[in-house]
């Protein structure tokens, strides 16, 4: 697991749209709500420099966050994250509390490795084709892993890997995996690139074809 990253917060108590766009515009700073786990659900203010600082971490979006409220430190995880949809800063943000006996259930980064020396790549002229880059996972909070590796040394033209087929830590296990076989997709692939030999040939094939009908007359002029 990630090392924690850890969160100062404040309680808020002025409510509603107009009080979050006075503490937005005049304090620089960000409302939120701490809810779960057994707990009322507790409204804060979160300042928005350290919060876009924790953001640029990959781990704050995946990991078990720490959240010191007054003289207390709460274990959550992020559940929401709403941004203004002109400048993309963020609004509003929710968090999760978590138990140490509860199963949780989020979403985990892929890290592709060996795409360098990937056997379709180096020998096929293939390339990689990435079709997932997280997968949501469940287990307890001590078995959350802070990514999963996906290597794709071996794999030749065509091939792929799927869900099923991912090294996951003990304890842990893929979420669409439960709802059925037909959930288990493909997770990358290595796929043939364009303009190969197929496609000399063509070029070649169609440079020798005459051109096409102009529409000009080209039956034999006239006899005098």
């Amino acid at each position: 697991m990630a090392e924690q990253i850890m969160l100062r917060a404040e309680f808020r108590d002025e409510l509603g749209k107009g009080a979050s766009r006075r503490l937005r515009r005049l304090s620089d700073k960000i409302p939120g709500v701490l809810y779960g786990g057994g707990g009322d659900p507790v409204s804060l203010t979160l300042a928005y420099r350290d919060l876009s600082k924790a953001m640029q971490e990959e781990a704050f979006f995946s990991q078990i966050l720490e959240l010191s409220v007054g003289d207390k430190t709460q274990a959550c995880v992020l559940r929401d994250v709403q941004r203004h949809p002109a400048t993309d800063k963020v609004q509003h943000i929710d968090f999760l509390r978590i138990q140490e006996d509860m199963p949780v259930q989020l979403h985990v980064p892929l890290h592709y490795t060996n795409e360098d020396r990937c056997v379709g790549v180096k020998l096929g002229g293939g390339r990689v084709a990435h079709n997932l880059i997280e997968v949501e996972v469940s287990c307890l909070p001590r078995d959350l892993p802070e990514y999963i590796e996906v290597d794709v040394a071996e794999l030749d033209v065509g091939a792929s890997l799927h869900l099923s087929d991912l090294d996951l830590p003990n304890g842990v296990s893929i979420v669409a995996l439960g709802l059925g076989e037909d959930h288990d997709t493909p997770v990358v692939s290595i796929a043939a690139r364009r303009g190969g030999m197929e496609d000399e040939i063509e070029s070649a094939v169609d440079a020798d074809a005459p051109e096409d009908d102009t529409g000009e007359d080209t039956t034999e002029e006239d006899a005098p």
